[in-house]
């Protein structure tokens, strides 16, 4: 006598499964956290390129023209940057902090330097702000 052939199912049981996406789980919760922190990485990064630029231009300015620029419009205008940067941290071009000169400063002018407007502290525990 001929025994019916057994139909056999192939698949995936529902203990595989949940295996599987366990292990893809541990997977993520490993590098979420190292993916957060590259990019904090890159956003410093990019502030303190940004910054080094702008200092740059100023300086070059105060060089050429004997005083401190207004803005960073001005510096814009007269071609010593192409745009003002995006500051990385908050995402817009118009957080920028221009500090004026000190007081026993032998320049005139209303601009020595700028600093971000980001509220919040870098990775090195310095705020923002301080940069």
């Amino acid at each position: 006598m001929m025994h019916p052939r057994r139909v056999t199912r192939r698949g995936f049981t529902l203990i595989e499964l949940i295996v599987v996406l366990a292990i893809i789980g541990l997977l993520a919760s490993i590098v979420a956290p190292r993916y957060v922190r590259t990019v904090d990485n890159a956003r410093e990064a990019t502030l303190r390129t940004s910054l080094n630029v702008m200092r740059d231009a100023i300086d070059k300015y105060v060089g050429d023209k004997g005083h401190y620029p207004d803005s960073l419009d001005e510096l814009v205008a007269l071609g010593y940057i192409r745009q003002i940067p995006e500051d990385p941290v908050t995402g817009r071009r118009d957080s920028w902090q221009m500090l004026p000169p000190p007081a026993d400063a032998s320049v005139p002018g209303n601009m020595a330097d700028v600093r971000s407007g980001a509220t919040g502290n870098g990775q090195n525990g310095r705020p923002f702000s301080s940069w």
